[in-house]
């Protein structure tokens, strides 16, 4: 391990996180060692890292358990309304440091680490990210769970255990190679395997209408193990539960379907089950209608509807056995919030059970259904929108396609008597879009079928209404809400950046950690002087320390006193990671046109993966590198102008990366990005953003000011004017004789001399084939561009901008936003009641 810190440097760390007792590190120590001893390094002599670092896991994991019992019992005894957060990927990160932030146990670890000659940052790094989602819907899922129970909801999140999460990107001569993320290849010290709770899931089969009703039979059943991580709120001593649910083949699967010779090849084929949730989908954006995909969203929802109903039947703790068996309260003590329409099966489904389980009455059940879902829209782009062929699910879920078809018959009845002879409007708003394949809208699926239904920002719900549902809300226009994205202020300000937090929390005490609107009152300070140079400090320092990792990591020499411009997010046509390259360009020729002129020095940083069968995305990936080659070796540039692909961006890498940018890329095409998560991270961070006027960067620039922010380019309005005059990419390319010069380079070799034709897609798609329109943008964004060097030359001006930006974030709290859906969706009050700890009696 690395030397620990000296007296001096770790007295500069301990301040937001308060002063740890003798007692707290004392206990930790003995808990350590006793981990270390007993549960981990028994049979061994010597301890390794990853030994350590499970100790210290194991050490604060015995802090939530008592914790987590004890709110599971509190919400026994209280049966308030549960919410269930339904969602295909949980992009959680790492667990270690949240938990000690959460839980007031960093400074005690730390201290008694630092006794034991260990490093805490470096038992830290040992951690596996779990990587178990895309992007923005499954890091939103995440934020949402730690305000839940921040806020003292009674609220669980439900998804898949995948074995491997979202892949590792190496890049190889500048392309992206995928790698499989066995990220539980040391084990998970932060889950609980529950095999008492393992529920049955069925799939294909057929269906039989008898007398007593319907049933589902000759089905394959697929077992659900769950598995529990305490997700604990920030000191409330709450600690909720996200069960993931892993699949496993029950012990006669397929046995009987051989002869007594082919029992090896039965056994074998308990893989076929068991591949359900082996492998996240890599994704982002983009529908993919594969059997095996279904499968996965069919498998969530079966088991964590079950799990739901047991629960609601027997409410009180420990207990099995039914207490209540009438539904007529179901909608009063179930909500479920559906994360994009991936988890849209829990419609017909908890159809199927009240229908044909339960037999209550189709009406009645109906009205349940709707009463208790609620979807939030995650995207307008159509090639995002799930749309399964019918075909797919008569196989399947027969029983379901029954159901959806009934669902649908009654929806079009409906329609059909409020517009009479509007046929054109009942084909648009059916569930079964007709053609050559038959397919299955889950989108509108999810409209119909639960009372509320949600975008997530204010320019995006709108739109959803304006056009992606607008069949929808002309007929039920209370059904729609917004309920703009936030993040969570603790991971994404506390933990990743206590620098910045200390300083904070120095001069407005630290309510703001659980109330981040109190961010305002340092509006006050905008022209104090001495806070001025703590935040251009911290920035600095922040900066210094990512330099670092970075010339470790890519042998570039990193100047730190240049302008840190950071473009992270997945990468895709739509985010436009193709007009930042277009303005690196730009920057270069104009260095090498006129390298004695004065430059702002930058160094830009673009990071992201791209779907593996996604080719544009990896030819952009290919681009960025081959530019960084070309720029990053050219002596005449010097450290003026730097170019990193940033490998492997993740949750953790996040976490280093964003509080020592100074400039955030939030370019896309206004219209196209929902909402966006990272602009906020990035504000709340001090860095400012260059932006359209996309996603919450509307409401980003309406808090902070739109003079606050670098704001260029069209609106969604000119974007609209664009698509009916017709958008003609080689009309700005004949008249900017600076974006020519850059696509002819691009075009014609120049970043790539071994391979000239090796970017010609890329060329040709952005003169003839750009839906997101590169070129209209680039006039506006160059001069943007212009306006941050400027800007950034005055140091002090900059840093008083930063102040406001950081002073105005606080609406972007996740708090805030899961208090909204709590009140206007689930009908539910948020808590700051604290649970007693686990030392202290309840009483």
């Amino acid at each position: 391990m690395a030397k620990p810190l000296t007296d001096s440097e770790r007295q500069k760390q301990i301040s937001v996180r308060g002063l740890a007792g003798l007692g707290d590190v004392a206990e930790v120590r003995k808990s350590f060692n006793r981990h270390l001893h007993f549960t981990l390094v028994k049979d061994r002599n010597v301890a390794t890292p990853r030994d350590y670092f499970f100790a210290l896991a194991h050490t604060v994991r015995d802090h939530l358990v008592g914790r987590w019992i004890r709110t599971q019992q509190h919400y026994y005894e209280r049966d308030p309304k549960r919410i269930y957060y339904l969602s295909l990927e949980f992009y959680m990160g790492r667990t270690l440091q949240n938990t000690m932030v959460n839980l007031g146990l960093q400074t005690a670890c730390d201290e008694a680490t630092y006794q034991l000659g260990l490093d805490l940052e470096e038992l830290e790094e040992i951690e596996e990210d779990a990587g178990l989602g895309n992007g923005g819907l499954g890091r939103l899922a995440a934020c949402f769970l730690d305000s839940m129970a921040t806020l003292g909801l009674a609220a669980y999140g439900y998804g898949i255990r995948y074995e491997f999460g979202i892949f590792n990107q190496k890049i190889v001569n500048g392309w992206q190679v995928e790698e499989a993320d066995d990220w539980l290849r040391y084990g998970n010290p932060w889950e609980k395997a529950r095999p008492e709770y393992m529920l049955p899931v069925h799939f294909y089969g057929r269906v039989e209408h008898t007398p007593d009703g319907v049933q589902w039979l000759d089905t394959q059943v697929v077992l659900a193990m769950p598995y529990d991580t305490p997700v604990p709120g920030y000191k409330n001593n709450t600690v909720n539960t996200m069960r993931l649910w892993s699949a496993k083949a029950p012990n006669d699967f397929k046995l009987k379907d051989f002869n007594v010779g082919d029992y090896i090849e039965a056994v074998l084929d308990r893989n076929l089950a068991e591949n359900i949730s082996r492998v996240l989908y890599p994704n982002d954006n983009f529908f993919e209608g594969k059997e095996l995909r279904l499968k996965q969203e069919y498998f969530v929802v079966a088991a964590t509807l079950q799990d739901i109903i047991r629960r609601f039947k027997s409410s009180r703790f420990g207990c099995r056995d039914p207490v209540r068996t009438c539904f007529e309260t179901f909608p009063d003590k179930v909500a479920i919030q559906l994360n994009d329409t991936h988890p849209a099966l829990s419609i017909p489904e908890l159809m199927r059970i009240l229908v044909d389980v339960e037999k209550v009455d189709w009406d009645k059940a109906w009205e349940i259904t709707k009463k208790t879902c609620a979807y939030t829209n995650h995207t307008v782009l159509p090639e995002a929108l799930e749309r399964w062929p019918v075909s797919m699910f008569e196989k399947l879920l027969p029983r379901h396609l029954e159901i959806i078809y009934a669902i649908n018959q009654r929806h079009l009845d409906h329609v059909a008597a409020l517009f009479p002879g509007d046929v054109d409007r009942l084909r648009r708003m059916s569930v079964i879009e007709e053609g050559d394949c038959k397919r299955i809208n889950m989108a509108h699926l999810c409209v119909i079928g639960s009372h509320a239904v949600n975008g997530v920002a204010r320019i995006h719900s709108e739109i959803v209404k304006q056009s992606v549902f607008k069949d929808f809300y002309e007929l039920e226009p209370e059904k729609f809400q917004n309920k703009t994205n936030g993040i969570t202020p603790r991971r994404w300000l506390l933990l990743c950046n206590p620098g910045l937090a200390d300083v904070i929390v120095e001069r407005i005490g630290e309510g703001f950690l659980t109330d981040l609107s109190q961010l305002k009152k340092l509006l006050s300070l905008v022209d104090d002087e001495a806070f001025i140079r703590d935040i251009a400090k911290i920035k600095q320092e922040n900066k210094l320390k990512f330099s670092a990792l970075l010339e470790k990591q890519y042998k570039v020499k990193i100047n730190p006193a240049s302008m840190f411009d950071v473009h992270v997010k997945r990468i895709h046509e739509y985010k436009r990671q193709l007009l930042n390259c277009l303005h690196i360009i730009t920057l270069y020729n104009r260095i090498k046109k006129d390298p004695a002129k004065a430059f702002v020095p930058r160094t830009v940083m673009i990071g992201g993966k791209a779907a593996p069968g996604y080719h544009m995305a990896k030819m952009i990936i290919k681009l960025v590198t081959s530019i960084g080659d070309v720029v990053n070796h050219d002596p005449v540039v010097g450290d003026r102008l730097k170019v990193i692909f940033l490998e492997n961006y993740r949750v953790s890498l996040a976490e280093k990366v964003i509080p020592a940018a100074d400039l955030s890329q939030q370019i896309s095409t206004a219209g196209t990005e929902a909402s966006g998560t990272g602009n906020m991270k990035f504000m709340l961070n001090g860095a400012l953003t260059i932006g359209t006027m996309d996603g919450a960067n509307v409401e980003m620039a309406e808090e902070a000011g739109e003079e606050n922010l670098f704001i260029f380019g069209m609106r969604v309005e000119d974007v609209e004017a664009l698509d009916q005059k017709g958008y003609n990419a080689r009309e700005f390319y004949d008249r900017l004789p600076e974006l020519r010069q850059a696509v002819d380079q691009i075009s014609s070799g120049f970043f790539s001399p071994k391979d000239p034709d090796c970017f010609k897609d890329v060329v040709n798609m952005l003169m003839y084939h750009d839906r997101f329109k590169v070129f209209a943008d680039y006039e506006a964004y160059i001069q943007c561009q212009a306006q941050v060097d400027h800007l950034y030359r005055n140091s002090k001006e900059w840093t008083k901008k930063v102040i406001r930006n950081i002073a105005c974030s606080g609406k972007f709290s996740s708090d805030r936003t899961i208090t909204e859906y709590a009140r206007e969706i689930w009908g539910v009050e948020p808590s700051d009641l604290q649970i007693p700890p686990p030392n202290l009696p309840k009483d």
